[in-house]
């Protein structure tokens, strides 16, 4: 075998280095040395004989190889990674800035925060199946793509939940919704889950994923800066991972003033929405810190108790789903314009002259008039002036009209009827 001489400095007289500057030559043979020192002992038998034997092969003289990486990577290849683009060269994206249009960032970190019992589970989760199922979020246009909901506590809780917002919402056959139900320490566990949504989201990976809360995936304290610090870094290699949204749920402070604990969460956000109650019992929602966007948009709601099934002693389970709440105060209804200023109206006159009082139920507030959903589509078709008249565009433009106008609480849906609200 032939061993490199050692001198005091071996990597510079080490031809595997040649070409690279002192200090990276010095990096890469402490790192071959490291490697050397880390392979295991060779085995040995029962009579502590090493030779090759003992790997099955014949007794002989053989010449010990060390094994060392053939290529090391240079000072020139490692600066690729370094890029200077000069100031003309810098041009501005035209490309989808926002998950959902002035709320939460396409890419990025944003806090999601109030005090206990508050709703804001309730109201993240409603806003991710607008993502998920590409509908307009109270009249804004969102991101649609794959969405992962970590649930980290009351996994119970997130699957009524779920049945609410199926029973009251028109949701079509496996929207790309996926919760994740284990809870995990994010900082020791973000590359396994990574791995996993490689892994199961190959062909569309996710445009957000939510962590809910992070009290129950932090191993370690709220209020260490150390602790906070690599909390941070685990949420920014999901999102390198993805180049998407991350979203954390979380607690207030003692006096309910900001997000609880360190201010390295704070700091390393790029957008903030606080969530709080009223007197009057309505959620209030409000985008108070935006990086590279406005900030100060409201958004009132109200929960609305859904029956979901019977447990085992036939006893009625219940959960919510987060309904727009417009009376209260700072409330503004959303506007409309295009095909779905077209389709309100188109509905308005048709109930006016056709619409009719169901029989009672628990999906139609008593005493509503309603259309079949069949009548208003055919009224719309006929009231379209698109360029492309197709069936097919018409079919889209009257599909992305009805669900922007429920999204933003004009309208109802259930079954085959249609009412304004």
């Amino acid at each position: 075998m032939t061993l490199v001489e050692h001198t005091e400095q071996p990597w510079l007289s080490d031809p595997r280095y040649g070409g690279m500057s002192a200090a990276s030559a010095e990096a890469s043979w402490r790192a071959s040395e490291r490697q050397r020192a880390s392979f295991p002992a060779a085995p040995q038998n029962d009579y502590g004989s090493t030779g090759p034997e003992v790997y099955g092969l014949p007794s002989g003289d053989y010449e010990p190889v060390i094994e060392i990486p053939t290529h090391v990577e240079t000072a020139a290849e490692s600066d690729k990674r370094i890029r200077l683009i000069p100031f003309d060269e810098i041009k501005l994206s035209t490309g989808r800035r926002d998950l959902i249009k002035g709320v939460i960032p396409k890419v990025g970190l944003t806090i999601v925060w109030g005090p206990p019992k508050c709703g804001k589970s309730f109201v993240v989760f409603d806003a991710m199946m607008h993502v998920a199922l590409g509908w307009e979020y109270r009249g804004r246009r969102v991101h649609p793509g794959p969405v992962v909901y970590c649930a980290f506590e009351g996994q119970t809780g997130i699957e009524a939940r779920v049945e609410a917002f199926r029973r009251k919402h028109p949701v079509p056959a496996n929207p790309p919704f996926f919760l994740e139900p284990v809870t995990l320490d994010l900082v020791r566990d973000h590359q396994a889950l990574i791995n996993v949504l490689r892994t199961r989201l190959s062909d569309a990976p996710p445009v957000a994923v939510v962590l809910d809360t992070l009290n129950r995936s932090l191993a370690g304290s709220e209020s260490s800066d150390e602790d906070m610090s690599r909390y941070v870094q685990a949420a920014d290699a999901i999102r390198d991972a993805f180049t998407c949204a991350v979203i954390v749920v979380h607690h207030c402070g003692i006096d309910g003033s900001r997000p609880r604990g360190h201010t390295a969460l704070t700091g390393a956000a790029d957008a903030q929405l606080a969530v709080k109650r009223d007197a009057s019992d309505a959620i209030i929602t409000e985008v108070e810190l935006a990086k590279d966007g406005p900030q100060g948009a409201l958004f009132t709601s109200r929960l609305a108790v859904v029956d979901v099934g019977l447990d085992e002693d036939g006893e009625t389970i219940t959960s919510c789903v987060v309904e727009p709440d417009q009376s209260a105060p700072g409330a503004t209804r959303a506007k409309v314009t295009g095909q779905a200023e077209l389709c309100l109206r188109v509905l308005r006159d048709t109930i006016a002259d056709v619409g009719t009082i169901p029989p009672a139920n628990d999906h139609i507030p008593s005493g509503t008039r309603t259309i079949s959903e069949k009548t208003w589509r055919s009224n719309c078709y006929a009231g379209m002036t698109t360029d492309d008249t197709t069936q097919t565009s018409r079919q889209r433009a009257f599909v992305r009209a009805s669900n922007k106008l429920q999204s933003a609480n004009l309208i109802g849906k259930w079954e085959d009827h249609v009412w304004l609200v």
